[in-house]
């Protein structure tokens, strides 16, 4: 049967059971990030078009090809977050959250948007979870903020992922390292957009992920090679907590991040089970942005933003089971307009005592009420009838031994927490 109307092209439905699968992945990013004492933002769906342009980078495919801008009825520019470190940022400076304690340390989660070609583990509308700590450059915290991640998908069970990780350098090193690019890339055959991107941001041509290009630019300088002895400490100091949070890692030395802001420390999770699309996701310091966003305090930051829709790809990949979707821990079956009524007001007692309930609805037969019940994932059924409800008493079923006993009306709250416990 066709429908009228289906969801736009390349951005996915998560309904039962897959959306028990998305909740877990969620959840747990949420969860590891809030044990290292970092607090909740809730950021704008869209904002300012001219955040994401100084913030991202005019250079990026982010900006120049991929996000969904729009003019409001007030005349506006605004877009569709693409990604979510210029908007805390902006929040942190708009707050005077960095007039506080440092570092601010803040999670968010939800959706974000770029316009791209559809397909396998690259969505138009993809969901995330990110941190962000403002306001310190310590070396420690660059580690930690990878540990969180790493932790999360260990948590959720993943094994075939690796920590790819290198070091952009600053500005004390970063200038000469452009120029030799630049020569390099000026004997090079290039099209003429990205001859262009060359002289804009040089490090956005080895982010090409063009054959010809990545095989023209094998023997492109490598920024590691540029360092100063300041950045290159910083680095080492990375690893060297890495190695004691016991966080493996492989330097990649050609590894670029597809935004502008980043600094020195620069990383991705990478999960080969997902084909082309490998990234799971990634982060890295981004000293100067505060700034550049309009602060008075030029402090720095590092985060990462965690990719829900590619991690539950790489769970599917490993052959990882799907978490356990019930809707329920009790199931009620009602026999009868009376005993309807009743177990409504039963189901809101369990409800109100911390227990999920779900009813047979629209009078069916003991029999199919049963089935219900059978496919609700539910524990235990409260069958109730008129001889029962005469009686005052209620029957109850596990539904995974088939044992059956009755307890009083009364009493059923009592009882039925007891047994789920």
């Amino acid at each position: 049967m066709s429908a009228d109307f289906v969801a736009p092209k390349g951005i996915p439905d998560y309904y039962p059971p897959a959306s028990a699968d998305f909740r877990r992945v969620r959840d747990t990013f949420t969860d590891a990030a809030r044990r290292a004492g970092y607090g909740h933002i809730e950021l704008p769906i869209f904002e300012d078009t001219g955040l994401f342009a100084r913030g991202v980078g005019e250079s990026t495919d982010v900006v120049s090809k991929e996000m969904y801008t729009f003019e409001d009825r007030g005349g506006r520019s605004v877009t569709l977050r693409p990604e979510g470190t210029a908007g805390v940022v902006r929040a942190v400076i708009e707050h005077g959250l960095d007039r506080g304690q440092l570092p601010v340390k803040l999670c968010y989660a939800g959706p974000f948007f770029r316009y791209e070609r559809p397909q396998a583990g690259r969505y138009r509308q993809l969901q995330q979870v990110g941190v962000e700590a403002i306001g310190v450059d310590d070396p420690a915290l660059d580690a930690e903020v990878i540990a969180i991640a790493d932790e999360g998908y260990r948590r959720l069970g993943l094994s075939g992922f690796r920590l790819e990780i290198t070091s952009l350098g600053d500005d004390s090193c970063r200038p000469a390292y452009r120029a030799a690019l630049q020569d390099f890339l000026a004997g090079l055959d290039l099209d003429e957009a990205t001859r262009q991107r060359a002289q804009l941001n040089p490090l956005r041509v080895l982010d090409d992920k063009r054959p010809d290009i990545r095989e023209a630019t094998a023997d492109a300088p490598l920024m590691l090679d540029y360092l100063s002895d300041d950045a290159r400490g910083h680095f080492e100091s990375v690893l060297s907590h890495l190695r004691q949070l016991g966080v493996p890692y492989v330097i990649n030395p050609r590894l670029v991040r597809g935004l502008d802001y980043y600094t020195k420390t620069t990383f991705e999770f990478v999960h080969d089970g997902l084909g082309a699309q490998s990234g799971i996701g990634g982060g890295g310091r981004y000293d100067g942005l505060m700034r550049q966003l309009g602060s008075k305090q030029d402090l720095s930051g590092i985060g990462y933003g965690l990719g829900v829709d590619r991690t539950m790809l790489a769970l599917e990949a490993e052959g990882i089971a799907h978490v356990d979707a019930a809707r329920c821990q009790v199931f009620g079956v009602p026999l009868g307009t009376d005993a309807k009524a009743e177990l409504v007001s039963v189901a809101g007692q369990l409800r109100a005592a911390g227990i999920s309930v779900d009813l047979a609805y629209g009078d069916r037969g003991l029999k199919g009420a049963m089935k219900a019940a059978d496919r609700s994932g539910a524990v235990l059924a409260l069958v109730l009838g008129d001889r029962e409800l005469a009686e005052g008493t209620i029957e109850i079923k596990n539904l995974g031994n088939g044992e059956q006993h009755k307890t009083s009306l009364e009493g059923v709250v009592d009882e039925v927490r007891g047994l789920l416990s």
